[in-house]
């Protein structure tokens, strides 16, 4: 436990930390610039977790191979995978550089931004992707650093910079009143910030990892992808999902909607964090006694890891069912949006109960090499499931189902996530 502690806390804290940039741009947009700005963000948001999503597929299939090369001895191995990763990453940081500068308004249109609300999300996005390449880079550098050793590296970069992004927050939107232009600002600046706390732990040559040149091998970039898959289309589970009940929620409830959905997305994020970072945690733990071919632990290990994925977020449910209204003025909501708000926070809440054992099982399955059961898992999931309970249900069952959805589709998925796990060890675990 001691070892499992060791790994799956600072992973929690620092994931939680990465969200928590989102929720605390939307606690000071919404205090600073009020319910509306803090909409139009909500509405930016999507592409935000996009630029999450992909690179999580290009940092944890590179953190996948390398935890089981270091599981069989393979430090060459896990050196070269390494490196791949960490060019994919900074291929999608140019990636979204590009779309969000050179695109902005496309963009905006795709998200559902419309009169009011374009101007502000395009500001928000043009900034955001200003530090897209220091921010793909940084998360891809802190995935191998939990990986080569240093888990507690890894959270302090994220509580430094989460710090430094709630100063320049409060300091560009309120003294210099630069509104959500600001706060893109200060989480880009935190951001880089960040990248330069956790690069110290390879200047500094703390692990068996190295920053250095190496031979191009197309095989093993594809591999990367393809072991990465599961966890970018499971993250793509959130922006998906926002931007499905943001245009629900406009045609059923109007800018009402949109904005109280904005306080709960946040809190859907910060939540979906947790349990992404416990399915990280967990990650290495998995390789590496699926490397050893050690059944017992990896057995121990996944029971373990959904007990620490159901506590968790029970209490998180426990706790935005309890102090809604709380929570609520820490966004700025007016007293209009506060109660709506209030009124249909455990309505959408008690699906992350179901949501953190997808997440762990997600984890287990492609940290053990069944990335097919992973893939399935993961696109049913995040694109299809979702997608069609989000837009059908309250066309068969009235609007006011639209608040349960996030849980019903989870739910759906828990059965399909079960019957892949029985599946494929039916003759128990296959080493490959």
């Amino acid at each position: 436990m001691k070892l499992v502690l060791h790994n799956v806390a600072p992973a929690i804290l620092a994931n939680a930390c990465v969200f928590l940039f989102s929720v605390v741009d939307g606690i000071f947009v919404g205090r600073g610039a009020g319910s509306q700005a803090l909409g139009a963000v909500n509405l930016a948001l999507p592409f935000v977790l996009l630029a999450q999503a992909l690179n999580a597929m290009a940092s944890i299939g590179g953190v996948t191979i390398t935890a089981i090369r270091f599981g069989r001895g393979d430090k060459d191995g896990a050196q070269n995978a390494f490196m791949h990763s960490l060019t994919l990453n900074l291929a999608v940081g140019i990636l979204m550089t590009l779309l969000g500068s050179l695109l902005t308004n496309p963009v905006c249109c795709l998200l559902g931004a419309a009169e009011e609300y374009l101007p502000v999300v395009r500001q928000y996005i043009f900034w955001y992707v200003l530090f897209a390449i220091p921010n793909a880079l940084s998360l891809n550098l802190q995935s191998f650093c939990r990986n080569d050793g240093s888990p507690g590296l890894v959270a302090a970069t994220n509580v430094i910079s989460t710090c430094v992004n709630i100063f320049l927050d409060w300091l560009f939107v309120f003294p210099l009143q630069k509104g959500v232009m600001g706060a893109a600002v200060a989480t880009g600046i935190s951001q880089t910030v960040g990248l330069l706390v956790v690069l110290t732990h390879y200047v500094f040559k703390k692990g068996d990892l190295r920053i250095r040149s190496y031979q191009l091998q197309g095989k093993l970039f594809r591999k990367i992808l393809f072991r990465g898959l599961p966890e970018g289309i499971a993250q793509f589970s959130t922006p998906v999902t926002t931007l499905c009940m943001n245009r629900s929620l406009m045609a059923t409830y109007g800018n009402i909607g949109i904005n109280a959905f904005a306080i709960i997305s946040y809190l859907s994020s910060f939540t979906m964090s947790i349990f992404f970072g416990a399915s990280e945690g967990m990650q290495p733990l998995f390789g590496q006694a699926y490397g050893g071919k050690k059944e017992d632990n990896l057995k121990y290990y996944y029971r373990v890891g959904q007990m620490i994925s159901i506590i968790g977020s029970t209490l998180c449910v426990a706790v935005y069912v309890i102090f809604p209204h709380v929570l609520c003025a820490l966004f700025g909501a007016d007293t209009e949006t506060t109660d709506f708000t209030a009124f249909h926070m455990w309505e959408y809440c008690w699906g992350f109960i179901i949501g953190s054992v997808n997440s762990m099982l997600s984890a287990y399955f492609y940290a053990t090499k069944r990335s097919t059961q992973a893939i399935i898992l993961n696109t049913v999931r995040s694109l299809v499931v979702n997608t069609l309970v989000i837009t059908l249900l309250p066309m068969v069952f009235g609007s006011a189902i639209v608040w349960h959805t996030f849980g019903l589709y989870e739910s759906l998925v828990l059965v399909l996530a079960i019957v892949l796990k029985r599946t494929s060890e039916r003759k128990g675990i296959a080493y490959r």
